[in-house]
């Protein structure tokens, strides 16, 4: 039996027996979405009134585990870098906090102790024969918190794709091994509608051949995604790979090869999507996984000239600023790698960033185009930082652009039930 075998054998527990790695006052790190390793959070969800202060920190859970419970918060809470199903409710009631960051940063403010970490626990594929272990499916901040930790135990999944990249485990940095095969996480793409098919026309029509696409999460930007088929040369470099992505690169719209970095590679650092797109993760040398603060990073990713960005927002005022993550002061969802981005595509030559939404909200009965960001909104992308906004009614470019032509190109934007009351608040406003 080789060393590494040895080491895996000797490693091997129940997880009942890794519960007990968490300390009371601990707190336990878990990557975002399908990188969470679904037994030992339902071990630790049934145990949890053994506990006392521990927080389990983790950007976007998919799982609604028992932990995440009001009753229980003095023993096992929640703290949300970004809000999803199972958490935006508990925070907007107060019982899950969230903590504001760039996505990009995290990793840094982990190694800084500005986000402590004490334990980590993480999915991961099988280890191979040199002893390596690959957490493809959240890769993220969890690197930098396996530095930190006093523990680290991975659940070990053979439904896990090996990825190439920056995203490998040493049987050494590990404390303690689970296994269990569970079926990983899947999200289909989203239905598609009018709006967003018409918004993501819009888009597609302004991205050349050659372009390297990040694409944000949500409805929009996957309508610019099938919208791209027909477009050659593509590159991607991205936080997420999903299954919009998968899409392009069979449709041949993707080949990497007008990448200025990394050329010839799909980038990303969390993967979300089916099982199909999980297996092609696979050992695939077209693809590589890579930490949060390599993959945001607005230096590295602007290297790519012609970086397109695509992300969806809430609203945007006359100046436009983006809110992307609250509804004035109740909190939806979170800053992620948005700003990121766009400060990316704006460093990149030849690069444009497209915030996009619908022109309305609640039915039509509210302009997602306002004069001044709702009350207590959080800026998520400033003025300065933004470029082209796009409803579907249009694209406005306010890069470059005074206060007043901005007024003007997005009131040209909203929906035609809101211009008129928009121009003259705009008069008010001595923007007109």
């Amino acid at each position: 039996m080789s060393k590494v075998n040895e080491l895996y054998r000797e490693k091997l527990i129940t997880p009942e027996e890794a519960i007990k790695l968490v300390k009371n006052g601990d707190f336990l790190s878990v990557p975002t979405g399908a990188g969470e390793p679904p037994a030992l959070l339902t071990t630790l969800s049934e145990h949890r009134r053994e506990l006392n202060d521990v927080k389990i920190c983790q950007i976007l859970p998919l799982r609604k585990f028992d932990y995440i419970d009001p009753e229980t918060v003095d023993h096992v809470r929640h703290l949300s870098y970004f809000l999803g199903g199972p958490t935006r409710a508990g925070a907007q009631q107060g019982w899950i906090d969230y903590i504001p960051s760039y996505f990009g940063e995290m990793p840094r403010m982990i190694r800084d102790g500005l986000l402590p970490v004490d334990v980590v626990f993480s999915l991961s594929s099988p280890m191979d024969e040199h002893g390596y272990f690959s957490i493809s499916l959240g890769t993220d901040y969890t690197l930098a918190a396996i530095e930190k930790a006093r523990n680290v135990v991975l659940e070990v999944n053979q439904n896990v794709p090996f990825a190439n990249g920056n995203n490998l485990v040493h049987i050494s940095q590990v404390s303690a091994l689970v296994e269990d095969n569970t079926p990983l996480t899947e999200v289909a793409l989203p239905k598609i509608g009018p709006v967003q098919e018409a918004i993501g026309k819009y888009v597609a029509d302004l991205i050349d051949d050659g372009s390297t696409i990040q694409i944000g999460f949500g409805g929009i930007p996957d309508a610019v995604v099938v919208q791209l088929t027909h477009k050659h040369d593509l590159g991607i470099h991205t936080e997420m790979v999903g299954d919009g992505i998968l899409t392009l690169i069979e449709s041949g719209a993707v080949n990497n090869l007008k990448k200025n970095y990394l050329p010839g590679k799909v980038v990303a650092t969390f993967a979300l999507g089916s099982k199909r797109l999980y297996e092609f993760m696979n050992r695939n040398p077209q693809l590589e996984m890579h930490p949060v603060d390599f993959t945001n990073d607005p230096f590295l990713a602007a290297q790519n000239d012609n970086l397109v960005t695509i992300n969806a927002s809430v609203q945007v005022d006359f100046l436009g600023q983006c809110c992307s993550e609250s509804m004035g002061s109740t909190i939806y969802s979170g800053t992620g790698g948005q700003a990121d981005f766009v400060r990316a595509a704006n460093r990149s030559k030849g690069g444009k960033s497209f915030i996009v939404l619908p022109s309305t909200a609640k039915d039509g009965k509210i302009s997602r185009i306002t004069p001044t960001l709702t009350p207590g909104s959080a800026v998520t992308t400033s003025k300065n930082d933004v470029n082209y906004v796009v409803t579907e009614y249009g694209v406005a470019q306010l890069r470059g652009k005074s206060a007043k032509q901005r007024a003007q190109a997005l009131i040209a934007i909203a929906h035609p039930d809101f211009r008129a009351e928009l121009t003259e608040t705009a008069k008010t406003m001595k923007l007109f």
